[in-house]
């Protein structure tokens, strides 16, 4: 039989995973399902071109890195502006389905952890919240133990003739990346010297950004959803997602801003 569009992509099967809990069924539970099960693929490319973007720094490929920086940066402004559509869900409309969620949170996807562990923002406290055994958990223990984008970015500074102190380049993977004065001083003389590498400097900015665009609209659209009630999984809602906001991913490149 020959490959139709259908088969390709797997259509029967995707169609056929929203399936709402709630009696009737309740009418936004499909939105709110359609939305969630479209981001966990959005997190899956976007791990998916972070693992590539970490192969071409470590390869020192600069026109391909940047292409998949930008392609990046694409997805995580769709990801925002599908905020804009949840946010056509009233709070009475959530209301009508969120105790069938029980226990479920998206304090429990595994792909959005991945996404801050290779962001450098590493935290075992995640690991615990999923069954030791489980290919969750085992996909994250990797995850933590493994070089973030940081580190593969300083890797390719020292492929261009950068030194870069070796405890640097051979620190404690599982933890999160932190400031560094001489790493500051090195941006600083590529912001000033080497216009080849300006632009992957600004791109990873962007990212940084990005993410943290993503963070604040996700925060508001649940104060706008639920206020300040206790989120689903009996987690604090929006109180910890605010404590999540503005926590630069690259400080480096921030803090050499007041420097140029």
């Amino acid at each position: 039989m020959s490959v139709t569009y259908s088969s390709y992509l797997k259509i029967n099967e995707l169609l056929s995973l929203q399936q709402p809990v709630s009696e009737g069924p309740e009418h936004d539970e499909t939105l709110f399902i359609i939305i969630h099960q479209v981001y966990e693929l959005w997190f899956k490319e976007v791990i998916h071109e972070m693992d590539y973007l970490k192969r071409l720094l470590e390869k020192n490929n600069t026109p391909r890195a940047q292409h998949t920086l930008k392609r990046i940066l694409t997805i995580l402004k769709v990801m925002v502006a599908q905020l804009d559509i949840l946010e056509t869900m009233t709070p009475l409309d959530f209301l009508s389905f969120r105790d069938r969620l029980e226990s479920g949170s998206g304090f429990q996807s595994y792909q959005f952890r991945v996404l801050e562990y290779l962001l450098g923002l590493k935290d075992a406290r995640h690991l615990a919240r999923f069954p030791a055994e489980s290919i969750e958990r085992k996909e994250l223990e990797l995850r933590y133990h493994q070089p973030c984008i940081w580190d593969s970015f300083l890797n390719y500074l020292s492929l261009n003739n950068y030194k870069i102190p070796k405890n640097m380049l051979e620190r404690d993977f599982t933890k999160s990346t932190q400031s560094s004065n001489e790493m500051q001083t090195i941006l600083i003389d590529v912001y000033r010297n080497n216009p080849l590498i300006l632009p992957i400097c600004e791109r990873l900015i962007d990212l940084d950004e990005g993410f943290q665009e993503w963070r604040y609209r996700h925060v508001k659209m649940v104060q706008r959803t639920i206020g300040t009630k206790i989120g689903t999984g009996g987690s604090s809602g929006a109180d910890y997602l605010m404590k999540t906001l503005f926590k630069p991913v690259f400080p480096d490149l921030w803090e050499i801003r007041t420097e140029l």
